[in-house]
């Protein structure tokens, strides 16, 4: 139903500037915090147990040495805690050994599919499911949604920007998105369906961080197959590797140990620079996102005003169902609510429902 009313949407030519935004954000599941474990959860949860049960075991010993200062009922209390914590042990080494055999080395009790994931607060996180969204910058409708337990947006570019493309049913499309969707092999895959994206580069370069050159201040020459650095050498290629699925050609200078700004470029013999062999597909989003400087404001306006009204709808509690299958269905029914709502502002509720029985 949900994807029939994008259709619909489509029809009546509510998408006709082909320009999105996309991003995630996190809902929370029917699971509590206490009831999610990881290995350092479990551990930590562990140790608190046996700080306890060392605590409980002092204070019966006093009551051994001297029963006046532990009273027999107090004595008998401590027993019965000391029992229920070592059958919480119990309980935890059985989770150890789930913990085990689970793939991602994470386990929910109450919602076997969700997942503690890290929010944008420092430190913070909910036990939850992130869920993917890609709306339209003209009208604000949601052309297309995932829920993934997934905790980050690196891999969910080229699927999401695809399952857009196809919904919209045009062959040009402009995606906008934040520096979490930035991976190359995910660009290179929207570059190949022929979608445009404009993502914002990740501020990771150490070397800027240090006060040093960052690459952004060595210039590569295609011709030469070389970078010049800023003393004005040139860094040659020496060799290439493969990591993270992605083959990258290693540069570096023999000028590098006699450089008089080697200090400000380096805290090594040599600065070695690194390129991907599809480089060229970086440049050309650097290039794209240069030119509309709006693209972030646009973006941040378009998506996050989206998520928080959902959520707002949806309440302190987010989900209600369990499981990645039903809460998929249930994420469907809120975004369909959506759209109906936002179409109804639009064009009213007569015409929406005319041209629902024209199709």
């Amino acid at each position: 139903m949900c994807i029939q009313f994008v259709r619909l949407c489509r029809q009546i030519g509510l998408f006709e500037r082909a320009l999105v935004a996309i991003d995630g954000s996190k809902f929370k599941a029917v699971n509590n915090r206490d009831k999610n474990f990881t290995p350092r959860k479990l551990e930590a949860r562990k140790q608190q147990l046996e700080t306890s049960v060392e605590r409980y075991l002092a204070e019966l010993d006093r009551a051994d040495r001297d029963p006046q200062l532990v009273p027999e009922q107090r004595a008998e209390h401590l027993k019965e805690k000391i029992a229920k914590v070592r059958a919480q042990m119990k309980v935890l080494d059985a989770i150890d050994e789930q913990l085990a055999a689970s793939p991602d080395e994470q386990i929910s009790l109450t919602d076997p599919d969700a997942r503690s994931m890290a929010t944008s607060g420092r430190g913070t996180g909910i036990v939850g499911y992130n869920v993917q969204a890609s709306v339209d910058a003209t009208n604000h409708l949601i052309v297309a949604h995932e829920v993934t337990n997934v905790g980050h947006d690196r891999t969910q570019l080229a699927s999401m920007a695809q399952k857009t493309q196809e919904a919209i049913g045009s062959a040009s499309l402009t995606v906008l998105a934040d520096r979490g969707y930035y991976k190359g092999p995910e660009l290179l895959k929207c570059e190949d369906a022929g979608i445009k994206t404009i993502v914002l580069k990740p501020l990771t370069s150490n070397s800027k961080a240090d006060g040093l050159f960052d690459k952004r201040d060595f210039v590569y020459d295609a011709g030469s197959d070389s970078y010049r650095c800023p003393a004005g050498e040139r860094a040659i290629w020496l060799f290439s590797t493969v990591e993270d699925g992605m083959t990258l050609h290693k540069y570096w200078s023999s000028a590098c140990p006699k450089c008089s700004m080697r200090g400000d470029c380096t805290t090594s013999t040599y600065r070695r620079i690194g390129r991907w062999d599809r480089e060229e597909v970086f440049d050309r989003v650097q290039q794209r996102l240069d030119h509309p400087p709006a693209a972030g404001r646009i973006r941040r306006q378009t998506v996050e005003h989206t998520f928080g009204t959902l959520k707002a709808w949806m309440g302190a509690t987010h989900f209600l169902m369990k499981t990645l299958p039903r809460v998929r269905t249930e994420m469907s029914l809120h975004v369909l609510a959506y759209n109906l709502k936002r179409v109804m502002q639009m064009m009213g509720v007569r015409p929406l429902i005319q041209a629902i029985r024209a199709c």
